[in-house]
């Protein structure tokens, strides 16, 4: 179960913030690393000594330019984030993440991902969005800053005792047959097509959106869509596409 839980850091500034997290990691048997973006050289004297031993997990680390490459594998993304937000989305505490995770990573093909903001500024309200649901570490409201390892332990501390439970109840769970989570890109594979046809019969104006894009991605995100339901959601765009105005060829 954890080989398939990814670390997901987020513009990060300070090449030790990102060794101290693959401590943390490691700490916790975790060691998937992905590096969105970084604002730093992830590999220098800081980060592999901060790492304390686990700076196999710094040279592993994969870097990408969007969230999206993040996580595109990933059947569930969860957004770390201490903020209000203007739209309220599904919020958990680390302890619920933790005993989300046997049922979320049943499926041999499903993957989840943390996901981590930026130093100084967190994760923006885009990315927020690109996220199934957040969690929230209960702090200190007056002292409410963690550092990023901090978090990041804080994480991967829950999503150990977790696995330790599942193991220690391995055979005593009942199996079920479940369909293939739609995966990250997939969803937004389809969050595109839904706003492009939206858009075709009149029902959105990208000029005046509402917020319309952003309670459609909540809905839908809540609800943790199977591929094949999700299969059957584009079909259904394809042919309201087919029967609207200037109607679009594309898939």
């Amino acid at each position: 179960m954890l080989d398939r839980i990814r670390i997901v850091l987020i513009g990060t500034s300070h090449p030790g913030n990102i060794g101290a997290v693959a401590r943390a990691m490691h700490n916790m048997g975790l060691a998937d690393l992905a590096l969105v973006a970084p604002r730093c050289e992830p590999l220098t004297s800081e980060s592999i000594s901060r790492a304390s031993g686990a700076d196999h997990i710094v040279h592993a680390a994969r870097r990408v330019e969007t969230l999206e490459e993040a996580v595109a594998d990933c059947t569930l993304a969860v957004g770390a984030s201490a903020r209000s937000r203007t739209l309220p989305w599904p919020m958990i505490t680390p302890r619920v993440l933790g005993e989300r995770l046997p049922q979320e990573l049943s499926a041999p093909e499903a993957r989840v991902a943390l996901v981590f903001g930026r130093e100084d500024s967190g994760l923006s309200n885009a990315e927020l969005q690109r996220c199934h649901a957040h969690v929230h570490i209960p702090t200190n409201p007056d002292f409410s800053s963690l550092n990023l390892a901090a978090a990041v332990q804080v994480l991967a501390y829950e999503c150990r005792l977790a696995w330790l439970a599942a193991d220690g109840g391995a055979g005593e769970q009942e199996e079920e047959t479940h369909q293939p989570l739609a995966s990250h890109a997939e969803l937004e594979n389809y969050f595109s097509h839904l706003e492009r046809t939206l858009i075709a019969i009149g029902f959105h104006d990208p000029a005046m959106p509402r917020q319309l894009m952003a309670r459609l991605r909540r809905f839908t995100l809540r609800a943790r869509p199977e591929r094949m339901e999700l299969n059957i959601l584009r079909g259904i765009l394809s042919a309201t596409e087919k029967c609207a105005p200037g109607k679009s060829d594309e898939s």
